[in-house]
């Protein structure tokens, strides 16, 4: 115990002395759940829309009011020529065309229908989809207000009404911040208890200062513990203090037991530093070291579900994100953050971090050479 004691107190005072690591602690999670959200999201808004007005009417200019006053839509350009609209979605100004064609008004108080011809810049397929959507409903609105308010329909008793009125479950608002938030703290979780740890024990590589800790008496275990547990602290007071932030900025609160998500980080913790220990055990200078994290944590984050569902990957991409640790964690944290799962809920999630975990780390033991 005395051995580990020094050691700690090395590796603290190691700690502190350099200039960047201390600052990283301050501005990880200030950057992570302050500045990240507001980048990190699949929301779309300032879609910029052309109008194209074969008739000039209450009704056109009215609905030329609703569109540009909503928090989605800019507007750019009203003209009378589809040909000039055309231009201005080439050049990037315009996002989307809504034409509305002549006889649009006197078909929609008569008839109660008018068509409308909607062209969209899908070059960016998901601004593209999601634009439309909005425009959709909008337009849905727009037609509801006119119905009642041009030709109201008194139904009968007997005639059925089927209405629909959507619930929607653990995201009420659809925020994607709300979405996003979770994975975004386990991110900072890997990048401080997993990567950290392996990048520290290559540059005592380099520095030749790891030789002189090889020729003495301390075991791997003791060595190892040692070089994790300083990065393990400062991993979770971030990862509390993210979570701090989360319901004091964004409101997010867990809905199920935080003691869940800390034991579910816990485990994970115990996974990636093992695979940290790997990557630093074959590791031979820093550049190699960060090469090497770079490509897996690219991996690891594009096939974990972080942005997009990984349910919604081809077959075998789904077969490849079994093998992929923060996909497990980031699954169980959205579950028990926004759903209330309890541990038999992620009792699968937990299972397979239990395994990458006693995997990784008898690897790392084993890859580690230490000579006496």
């Amino acid at each position: 115990m005395s051995t580990l004691k020094f050691l700690l107190e090395k590796e603290f005072k190691q700690f502190f002395r350099n200039p960047f690591l201390p600052r990283t602690l301050v501005f990880m999670p200030i950057m992570i759940i302050l500045i990240m959200p507001f980048a990190a999201t699949m929301d779309v808004r300032n879609i910029n829309v052309a109008f194209v007005l074969n008739e000039q009417s209450p009704l056109t200019n009215r609905l030329i009011q609703k569109v540009s006053s909503s928090e989605y839509f800019n507007l750019v350009d009203v003209t009378s020529s589809s040909k000039e609209a055309l231009s201005l979605v080439e050049k990037g100004t315009a996002d989307m065309i809504l034409e509305v064609p002549v006889g649009f008004e006197r078909k929609l108080t008569r008839e109660g229908k008018g068509d409308l011809l909607l062209s969209i810049n899908s070059v960016n397929g998901a601004k593209g989809g999601i634009g439309s959507s909005y425009i959709a409903t909008l337009l849905n609105d727009f037609a509801l207000e006119m119905r009642d308010e041009l030709a109201p329909v008194v139904l009968s008793s007997s005639t059925p009404v089927i209405q629909i009125v959507p619930r929607y479950l653990f995201n009420a608002s659809l925020s994607y911040r709300t979405y996003m938030i979770p994975a975004l703290i386990t991110i900072l979780l890997t990048l401080l208890c997993s990567f950290l740890p392996a990048l520290n024990i290559v540059s005592e590589k380099e520095a030749g200062t790891i030789e002189q800790i090889n020729v003495t008496p301390v075991s791997k275990f003791t060595f190892i513990i040692a070089k994790l547990l300083p990065y393990w602290i400062m991993g979770f007071l971030v990862f509390t203090i993210a979570m701090i932030l989360a319901c004091w900025v964004w409101g997010l609160i867990p809905v199920g037991n935080v003691a869940t998500i800390y034991l579910i980080a816990i485990i994970y913790v115990f996974a990636m530093s093992g695979f940290g220990l790997v990557i630093s055990n074959y590791s031979g200078t820093m550049q190699q070291a960060m090469f090497v994290i770079f490509f897996f944590m690219i991996v690891l984050m594009m096939m974990s579900g972080l942005f997009t569902p990984f349910r919604s990957m081809p077959l075998w991409a789904q077969y490849i994100t079994a093998i992929n640790p923060l996909r497990y964690l980031i699954e169980a944290m959205r579950m028990v953050y926004l759903k209330g799962s309890g541990i038999q809920d992620i009792a699968r999630n937990l299972a397979a971090l239990i395994g990458f975990a006693v995997f990784f780390l008898l690897w790392a033991v084993q890859s580690y050479k230490k000579s006496n």
